[in-house]
């Protein structure tokens, strides 16, 4: 596979280490002559030219490539790159780096943005994941179907503690894909029980998060707000 990596910082390095690592082919590009050091990837390709400009992706070969990162630490510069990626060369799949969750919201099909990732979202994730209990804790966005993957582990006072999987009246479109109980992963079936402390992990779709909360531990928390969009649009 050949993928293409907007923005040669620290974080578009280690995505192409991985990359390298898992036998494909990279090219950093990143307008920063500080930043286009070979010898911080040898086994990457480098260009040294502005990602944002279409003759800069052309040189870079977009049009056979498999994949584009749009990894600089510029929300607009991510956008521009991941837009052009698909309208002007037809790449099959982008990856944009969100650096400021205000952002999220833009990052979808409408800009040419296949999967979006948000470092902050992520962290807050892994954070609550971590301490949470009761609390359902969206894990990761699957931007192209508009499914969701979250985690939540049950409290001692939820009404399904001790039930089987099949008794459980799951919200529409959310399907229970994994339960880590002692450190361990269980695949379940619709005999398994659910007990106090599982980490209960779900696909499901944001419009049935808050009835999800609601039926596993009711009470625990309000449910989420909308995003006021109008007010991040400054945030760019």
């Amino acid at each position: 596979m050949r993928v293409v990596i907007a923005g040669a910082g620290s974080v578009g390095r280690s995505i192409a280490r991985e990359l390298l690592h898992n036998g494909h082919q990279v090219l950093l590009v990143d307008k920063d002559a500080d930043d286009v050091q070979a010898s911080r990837v040898p086994d990457a390709s480098w260009l040294l030219a502005d990602a944002c400009e279409i003759t800069s992706l052309t040189e870079a070969g977009l049009a056979d490539c498999d994949v584009v990162v749009a990894a600089t630490g510029d929300d607009k510069a991510n956008l521009v790159v991941s837009l052009l990626a698909k309208t002007e060369f037809g790449v099959p799949r982008t990856v944009a780096r969100v650096n400021n969750p205000r952002n999220e919201w833009m990052f979808d099909e409408s800009w040419g943005v296949d999967v979006a990732v948000s470092t902050p979202r992520l962290m807050t994730a892994l954070v609550e994941e971590a301490v949470s209990v009761g609390d359902l804790v969206q894990i990761f966005t699957f931007q192209k179907g508009g499914a969701t993957m979250v985690e939540l582990t049950l409290p001692a006072d939820s009404p399904y503690a001790g039930s089987r999987v099949g008794d459980v009246a799951l919200p529409r479109d959310t399907t229970l894909v994994g339960i880590i109980r002692d450190g361990l992963p269980i695949a379940p079936t619709r005999d398994d029980s659910v007990e106090v402390g599982d980490e209960l992990l779900f696909l499901t779709v944001e419009e049935v998060e808050d009835d999800l909360e609601d039926l596993l531990s009711p009470g625990h928390r309000k449910p989420r707000g909308e995003v006021d969009h109008a007010d991040d649009e400054d945030d760019l």
